[in-house]
């Protein structure tokens, strides 16, 4: 088992972090397993991120290298090699250019649980996603979860907001359009109706979008103070 174990890791690069998934170690020798990498941290030869979570770290001429932020994230939003989790708030709206502002704290969204982190300098909170997560939707929940906050978004105008969202959403084909129509349906009637605002105002022909305006209670506005030049479809989608 040891030898196993001490094999395994030689493949993995510097700074990967890794658990007894990606050791491919049955649970019922995990016991095992435990005492041969306590035996190889000893060594020097690994060192543990967390509770059953470790990495090879990267000798520089500088020192000893942590993970990179990514990695050290990682096994939060992994289970059993299975997506379940994904950045949201602050942080992913930073990276999709709807503001310039740091995240002290950042948010992972999932479904069945709630994930928090307080190692260090990686600190999250756990808010709940609207579907269940996966490798095919984490990027478009994400999207929609900016939707959501447009309100929200520190040194951001809900116009410059509605500008660069509707630029990712020019990028997206044909079948990320309709994966990202098929998630909003699970949002709130305020995420509906900009979404199906700026698809047509871009020039969405999806009959999707049937879907999305039929979603909607004529009778319920969402306020965004949106001028008509600024969004020209937002009456048809009860914008004001």
């Amino acid at each position: 088992m040891a030898t196993q174990i001490r094999n395994r890791i030689k493949q993995f690069p510097e700074g990967k972090t890794f658990g007894y998934d990606d050791l491919r170690i049955a649970k019922e020798d995990y016991t095992t397993a435990a005492k041969a990498l306590e035996r190889l941290q000893k060594t020097g030869l690994i060192k543990k991120v967390s509770k059953g979570i470790f990495y090879k770290p990267e000798q520089t001429v500088f020192g000893e290298l942590m993970p990179d932020y990514s990695e050290q994230l990682r096994p939060y939003l992994f289970e059993n090699g299975k997506r379940i989790a994904y950045e949201t708030g602050i942080s992913l709206y930073r990276r999709l250019g709807l503001t310039t502002q740091m995240a002290f704290r950042i948010k992972i969204a999932s479904r069945g649980k709630r994930i928090y982190i307080n190692r260090g300098t990686l600190k999250a909170d756990g808010v709940k996603s609207y579907a269940e997560v996966t490798e095919n939707n984490y990027e478009v929940l994400g999207l929609l979860d900016a939707f959501k906050d447009i309100k929200k978004i520190p040194d951001a105008s809900v116009v410059q907001s509605v500008k660069r969202l509707s630029a990712i959403l020019k990028d997206l084909d044909k079948k990320q359009t309709e994966t990202l129509i098929k998630y909003a349906l699970l949002y709130p009637s305020r995420v509906r109706a900009l979404v199906g605002a700026i698809l047509q105002n871009i020039g969405c022909k999806s009959k999707e979008l049937d879907k999305l305006k039929q979603s909607l209670n004529p009778l319920t506005t969402t306020k965004l103070g949106l001028k008509e030049n600024e969004l020209p479809t937002k009456n048809n989608w009860y914008i004001q």
